[in-house]
């Protein structure tokens, strides 16, 4: 059951690793977006809660975003892998869709979860200082949420013949998701109407778990055992809706 899963896995991280321009890509765009907009903020933002300003605020969101860039993003394998014919090779071969599912969804977030806990490690900088179990708890945090975005990149990319559909979709869905989930602005000070979409997006809650872990102790558990909870739901509802996506051929599965 678990060979061709880890074998389509292990094909995912050789092929990311090979492309230095995606390594690059996938890591320097958050801290671009981190410097740049944390510095351009910072002046803007005031709270009591954030001793570092509005960096140390933004640096939860940056982790986010890298979750999400490179889980996403290592879906897209999946619609070159349809047009360079490896995917038809694939699902003619006899193993079973949940495998190929488990396969592509673990590679991208082993790849996403990486990339985040790398960034992770400069929290310091932004006056952040994590404890053992903070940094653990994090961690788990990074690994369910990089799971969910995989999922999610993966749903929508198993239908598409087109990278530039993928990207669209990109622009049009996925980086609202994350300027909605509290990256940018606390969802308390936000317009009523905006409030109620925030916390009916998942992703708001993948991220106050992050923060909660990251200011552990001082963060309260049990409104980190609700995020987390609510995370976890995500990632399972969408790994199920990947399976059976998968498992629900059309002739758009067999194009070469």
């Amino acid at each position: 059951m678990l060979l061709p899963a880890l074998s389509l896995a292990r094909r995912e991280l050789v092929r990311f690793l090979r492309q230095r321009h995606r390594v690059i890509g996938a890591l320097a765009t958050p801290i671009v977006f981190w410097l740049l907009i944390g510095g351009g903020m910072g002046r803007s933002f005031r709270s009591e809660r954030f001793s570092g300003g509005y960096m140390e605020y933004f640096f939860p969101g940056t982790v986010l975003m890298i979750l999400l860039f490179t889980a996403i993003f290592s879906t897209i394998s999946i619609i070159e892998d349809r047009r360079e014919g490896f995917l038809q090779s694939v699902l003619v071969a006899p193993i079973s869709r949940l495998q190929i599912v488990i396969g592509k969804v673990l590679g991208g977030t082993v790849l996403a979860f990486g990339q985040g806990l790398l960034f992770l490690l400069l929290a310091p900088l932004t006056g952040i200082h994590l404890t053992l179990v903070g940094f653990l708890l994090a961690a788990v945090v990074m690994l369910i949420v990089s799971a969910a975005l995989t999922a999610l990149g993966f749903c929508i990319a198993w239908r598409m013949s087109s990278t530039q559909g993928f990207h669209a979709i990109m622009n049009l869905f996925l980086m609202p998701m994350w300027f909605l989930s509290g990256a940018l602005f606390p969802i308390a000070g936000a317009w009523k109407g905006l409030q109620i979409i925030m916390r009916l997006n998942p992703l708001s809650y993948g991220l106050e778990a992050l923060r909660s872990a990251v200011y552990y102790p001082a963060a309260t558990i049990s409104h980190f055992a609700i995020s987390l909870g609510v995370s976890v739901l995500f990632a399972i509802v969408l790994i199920v809706l990947a399976t059976w996506i998968a498992t629900h051929p059309t002739p758009a599965d067999y194009q070469t």
